[in-house]
């Protein structure tokens, strides 16, 4: 937004001018617009009319079962599974993205090789694999290199459902945000890079204070799409018998038999749930795009200026 100035030239104060892109344009309503907006109101009346008038959706049902304490339980531990798979993968994900950037050949390639490994798999073969990985590691020691000092760990015992989940999510993601850093990471300027080197900067000074905070409108919307994604995702560990929503759910179905009604209080919460952190995910956004427009200087005449 530009600005320009009014009144005497003794007097004068700014006047915002809008860019050409900030103007709205106003086009008048053609024959085609009332039509598309005469089948999209077709096709959502449709949907809601089938939707209450169906009685095989059994919405009493799905009323009665929406915040039993089985299904309240597994929604809280949905929750619990995205926190920590997000935060635990997004701090593996800074560290691989460090070493993916890194100069070193073989630190380089190990963070490529992991990153590629975990992406190319499907999370559910990995979350698999890591509920049996006892099959292959049924004991390992834990000690200090050189010493006679370790303590033996049953791997089985170890590796419950729970652990088997966080494990397998938190790699997983670690492998995106690796990606999704990186990116950040290549969007700041090399002169950003050369003024923290001559300044005297050293790596990690220069990764908090100058490098990290001009990523951020990089990463923040990705990282914000990951979040939603990995809270639908965790409905994969039902698999493994982890009583998250999806599971509560499977449980009560597969006493009562009504499939369908269980199924729709899942897919409402996890709903609920995703538009919710949509919210938080558009302010911060808009905040840091704020941050990144510099606002354009004020021309404000004066008699000097104008002899």
């Amino acid at each position: 937004m530009s600005t320009k100035t009014i009144g005497s030239p003794t007097r004068s104060r700014p006047v915002p001018e809008l860019l050409p892109e900030e103007k709205k344009r106003i086009t008048p309503k053609r024959p085609r617009d009332y039509l598309c907006w005469a089948v999209a109101i077709a096709i959502v009346g449709g949907l809601v009319h089938t939707t209450v008038t169906n009685e095989n959706y059994q919405w009493p049902v799905v009323f009665s079962y929406f915040t039993t304490e089985a299904i309240l339980d597994g929604l809280v531990l949905t929750l619990v599974l995205t926190v920590a798979s997000m935060v635990l993968g997004t701090l593996l994900g800074l560290v691989l993205a460090v070493m993916r950037m890194s100069h070193q050949a073989p630190i380089s390639g190990l963070a490529r090789l992991y990153i590629t490994f975990f992406r190319g798999t499907p999370v559910l073969v990995q979350l698999i694999f890591w509920f049996n990985i006892a099959a292959l590691y049924p004991n390992v020691s834990i000690g200090i290199p050189f010493t006679d000092i370790s303590t033996p760990v049953d791997v089985n015992a170890l590796m419950t459902p729970l652990t088997a989940a966080i494990v397998g999510l938190t790699l997983n993601q670690a492998a995106y945000m690796a990606e999704i850093i990186r990116g950040g990471f290549a969007s700041v300027n090399r002169g950003q890079h050369e003024a923290a080197d001559s300044l005297g900067m050293s790596g990690f000074t220069r990764l908090r204070h100058v490098i990290i905070p001009q990523t951020m409108p990089a990463i923040i919307p990705a990282t914000g799409n990951q979040v939603i994604g990995m809270l639908k995702e965790t409905s994969l560990v039902s698999v493994l018998g982890v009583a998250e929503l999806l599971n509560s759910a499977q449980s009560i179905y597969a006493r009562t038999y009504q499939t369908i009604p269980l199924l729709i209080v899942a897919s409402l919460w996890y709903l609920i749930m995703t538009m919710a952190l949509s919210v938080p995910q558009s302010m911060i956004e808009r905040r840091f795009s704020r941050s990144t427009r510099r606002p354009a200087p004020v021309a404000v005449a004066t008699k000097e200026s104008l002899l």
